[in-house]
């Protein structure tokens, strides 16, 4: 029997855009000098505010409340292999690098400030 647990893989990247709270565009250093551009993901583990509908204002705070914590910062990606969801956006935990070199998760921390929910589905 094979090990059922996710591999997770760790990646540099370079934050683009956000298009909502829970959706980032990134380009993704694989190493080696190979990049894959402007690719989608989908923050892990997390359901925001929708952009569309009575939600829009909780929406636009969370994702400018992304953007502030991605611009310019060192971001590493963490993925579950092989695994995208039903709009083909990688699934991901993004870490920043905060003061005194310590990562924190943003998936985390859009949770812990009640900008976004916890989400299994």
């Amino acid at each position: 029997m094979t090990d059922p647990t996710p591999k997770l893989y760790h990646y540099r990247a370079v934050f683009r855009s956000a298009y909502d709270g829970d959706t980032v565009t990134a380009d993704i250093d694989l190493g080696m000098h190979t990049w894959l551009r402007s690719q989608k993901l989908r923050l892990l583990g997390i359901n925001a505010p929708e952009l569309r509908g009575d939600t829009h204002e909780a929406a636009t705070r969370t994702r400018d409340r992304l953007i502030s914590l991605c611009s310019n910062a060192q971001l590493v990606i963490e993925t579950a292999k092989d695994q995208t969801e039903k709009y083909g956006r990688w699934l991901a935990r993004l870490w920043v690098q905060g003061a005194h070199g310590r990562w924190r998760c943003i998936n985390d921390l859009l949770v812990a400030e009640g900008l976004a929910v916890p989400y299994n589905p």
